[in-house]
């Protein structure tokens, strides 16, 4: 119990320090690539030892999977204000109260959706160009994400207003013009992958819900240019599964 208790406060304060709008990441100093990449956070600092140690890490490259083993994700998103943030290792957009997801009868409320180039999840080995890593949490502390997939296709209207004006340099904050629906961002079927994971960014925390929406959506080029013109590559490498089971929701 004092060990998943831990692990909750460790993922709480992870989540505290990617949604609080304006500077860049507090703590020890990470990257993606080099002596403080990606290989290498389990060694930076005693917090990031799960980066290292931990058996349920994400993300991971979906292989095989088991249907009908969670449960459908309900959802009652909303149009809020949003900043959007470059918070040093990705942009960020934080919403003040952008709804909320309902996954087997518990209720994870909406706190901020990020990205990554390219997507993190992997397929066979395949990674898609873009993902959006909508983070939400309970009122129990417990997190879950939700997944969006992008591949490249035609412009994204629902991305246009948040792209359209990336803060350029890390601390940077711009406040949308008007109110964002995060259910702008999603596919229109909402099957998903399912499994429990981490934060897949130091301190790699345990214990996350993650979905993984199979239906991609479009990005166009340009849009996708804009993204990789502030971060060039911004993805965890897949991390062994040891065991758990992938399950598909319909």
């Amino acid at each position: 119990m004092e060990s998943k208790v831990k692990l909750v406060v460790a993922a709480l304060a992870a989540l505290t320090v990617t949604t609080s709008a304006g500077a860049a990441d507090k703590g020890a100093h990470w990257e993606y690539e080099g002596k403080a990449g990606a290989a290498h956070w389990g060694e930076l600092a005693p917090d990031f030892a799960a980066c290292r140690q931990g058996k349920a890490q994400s993300p991971i490259d979906i292989r095989a999977s088991k249907a009908g083993t969670v449960a459908p994700i309900s959802f009652d998103y909303r149009a809020s204000s949003a900043d959007i943030v470059n918070n040093g290792h990705t942009v960020q957009i934080d919403l003040a109260d952008g709804g909320a997801i309902d996954v087997g009868g518990t209720s994870y409320r909406l706190v901020q959706f990020h990205f990554h180039t390219p997507s993190e999840e992997a397929f066979n080995g395949r990674r898609y160009p873009l993902v959006a890593h909508l983070v939400h949490k309970s009122d129990a502390g417990e997190l879950a994400v939700v997944a969006v997939l992008f591949k490249k296709g035609r412009e994204n209207a629902a991305l246009a207003p948040v792209f359209a004006g990336l803060p350029a340099t890390a601390g940077e904050k711009h406040t949308t013009d008007d109110d964002f629906d995060p259910a702008s961002l999603l596919p229109e079927q909402r099957s998903y992958y399912g499994y429990t994971g981490s934060l897949t960014t130091p301190p790699c925390s345990e214990g996350v819900r993650w979905h993984i929406l199979k239906q991609p959506v479009e990005v166009s080029p340009a849009q996708l240019a804009a993204f990789r013109k502030l971060y060039r590559m911004n993805a965890r490498p897949v991390q062994p599964l040891n065991g758990r089971v992938v399950g598909v929701a319909p």
